[in-house]
């Protein structure tokens, strides 16, 4: 039987009673995957996996998305599953994100269809920092009071990065990958129905049709909103803890940490199954 113990006041909730090294009960999968859809991020304490059992692991949350880049067969074993890591063996990096903090956003959400959910599994952790944050785009729009709820009602936003920030070569060359797309800053999720505030810091670059000052005014108002401390919860990371986060619902961020210790979590995407639709007015 589940036991089932909320992270935060208004995000999150932890599980116990699942060993997912073993098959998930179809039962048991339908209702994991009916607490992670209502509060944003499920965790699992205390598990036992690897780069090639995760995926399995994960199976309930959805199909997964194959990993972006080619397997390199010295450091990825999966398709699926790729490393989040400082580590350098030989002098170069085992896995990706290898270093500081991160800005709030949320997986791909630039593509038309974005990923539905992501996940990661803690391996290897620093005595302090690297914690990762995550914040209920729920519970932001929640918040807004009625003359800013009725004022961005209807309007879009770009969600745009450059991918080659990340690239070493495309930077110094000043190449630029960017890729971009508009949603709805207000859809309605689609298992709970409730209403997403589709906002975030690093790749909300702009109100569609509105002109730089005014759009970057009102993302700035709508900030103070889906970065009130009232809607974050902050996970100091434990080895064997696996944890599952909604895209659509919900940004997430990351603290720095110190360089000279070693961090490797196990990170994996299911499909992007939606794309954001308006919802109907009120």
């Amino acid at each position: 039987m589940l036991k089932v113990e909320a992270l935060s006041r208004n995000i999150g909730v932890a599980v116990q009673g699942v060993d997912l090294s073993k098959p998930v009960p179809p039962d048991v999968g339908a209702e994991l995957h009916r607490l992670f859809s209502e509060n944003c991020i499920l965790l699992i304490r205390g598990q036992s996996l690897t780069q090639d059992t995760l995926g399995a692991a994960a199976s309930w949350i959805g199909p997964l998305e194959k990993r972006g880049r080619p397997v390199d067969v010295l450091r990825e074993t999966s398709q699926y599953i790729t490393k989040v890591s400082n580590i350098r063996e030989n002098g170069k990096l085992i896995g990706s994100l290898p270093d500081g903090e991160m800005l709030f956003h949320g997986d791909n959400c630039f593509k038309e269809f974005p990923n539905r959910s992501s996940f990661l599994y803690a391996v290897e952790i620093p005595s302090s920092g690297g914690n990762t944050l995550f914040a209920s785009l729920f519970k932001a729009y929640d918040m807004l009071p009625a003359a800013l709820k009725t004022r961005v009602e209807g309007l879009r936003v770009l969600q745009s990065y450059d991918y080659s920030t990340y690239e070493a070569d495309a930077k110094a060359a000043g190449i630029s990958n960017v890729k971009e797309t508009s949603h709805p800053m207000v859809f309605a999720h689609p298992v709970t129905g409730r209403r997403i505030l589709f906002v975030n810091r690093l790749m909300t670059k702009q109100v569609v049709g509105m002109n730089d000052k005014d759009s970057r005014a009102l993302l700035d108002e709508l900030l103070f909103y889906v970065e009130d401390p009232s809607v974050i919860y902050e996970h100091h990371w434990k080895p064997g803890d696996f944890l599952a986060w909604d895209n659509l619902s919900s940004n997430h961020a990351r603290t720095d940490f110190s360089a000279s210790e070693r961090r490797l979590l196990l990170r994996g995407t299911t499909k992007g199954d939606y794309r954001p639709v308006a919802p109907a007015a009120a």
